[in-house]
């Protein structure tokens, strides 16, 4: 069983394959060994993204687990992960369209059992372990960024570089915008930054039992329950450095945008490779 439907891996793999940098031999004979082709380690990222273990696990004749990590810091140094992710929402947002007047932003709580440069010590899972996700989406729930730190932090603190992740959208964002947050968020701080940043904000309140579906944030616990049950190395993250473990999260966001892309206009467009049934 593939780790993605073909429908939704193959434009991508398209997209990340135009972004590779061009590799020249260097060995001055030209007889060194054949090089993997990058399709096969990109299909074996993409399959421990969604599988989880280790790199051994996923190696097998085809390629080797250096080799995977090898070619995956290649990529990274090259930016090709992050520039995929605004290569796919840019997409999202010419074909069907971002709603940013109102976003949401929310945090969970992942394990990290092999500790690393984005871990902290969990209040939820007796101090072991753990990586606190800041997720960003707008009104239906497309992720727009996501900030890591340890789960021993404070969601507030992270709100400001999750709000900064909407430059990237630049003169396109509204005038007004309304950030939706929960109770965790309901604090003086969080207001005075918001009206810094010029946004509105509609802050569960403390101490009160507020139904979710009375509210706009039940779009971001969707697409957090999209990562948790689509990608396993976000729910059990084994990777120790930050880089890496971005890359991966820039590459799940570009799973998800593809599949709602591919979804909504499945009713409104055509294409050659458009799928027989609704995915």
């Amino acid at each position: 069983m593939p780790a993605v439907p073909s429908s939704f891996i193959e434009p991508l793999w398209v997209q990340f394959e135009a972004l590779i940098p061009p590799r020249h031999a260097r060995h001055p004979l030209g007889c060194h060994r054949p090089r993997i082709a990058d399709r096969v380690v990109f299909d074996k990222l993409v399959a421990k993204l969604v599988f989880g273990g280790s790199y051994v696990k996923h190696a097998d004749a085809s390629v080797s687990a250096t080799t995977i990590r090898t070619r995956r810091d290649e990529w990274i140094a090259a930016g090709v992960f992050a520039a995929l992710e605004q290569i796919v929402l840019d997409a999202y947002d010419q074909v069907v369209g971002l709603d940013l007047e109102h976003v949401t932003v929310d945090g969970r709580i992942t394990k990290a059992p092999c500790g690393g440069e984005a871990a902290g010590r969990s209040p939820v899972d007796r101090g072991k372990q753990g990586i606190k996700w800041s997720l960003l989406t707008d009104s239906a729930g497309i992720p727009l960024g996501c900030e890591i730190i340890g789960a021993n932090r404070h969601d507030s603190v992270v709100l400001r570089p999750t709000l900064e992740r909407l430059a990237r959208f630049g003169f396109h964002l509204p005038d007004r915008m309304t950030v939706h947050l929960d109770a965790g968020y309901d604090s003086g701080v969080t207001r005075d930054l918001l009206d810094e940043l010029g946004c509105e904000g509609n802050i569960s309140p403390k101490g009160q039992v507020v139904p979710i579906n009375r509210t706009r944030r039940w779009v971001v616990e969707r697409t957090n329950s999209w990562c948790n049950r689509g990608f396993n190395l976000l729910v059990l993250c084994t990777e120790r450095r930050r880089p890496v473990i971005t890359a991966f999260l820039a590459l799940a966001t570009a799973i998800i945008i593809i599949r709602r892309l591919i979804r909504t206009a499945w009713t409104t467009h055509r294409w050659d490779t458009r799928p027989r049934r609704r995915p």
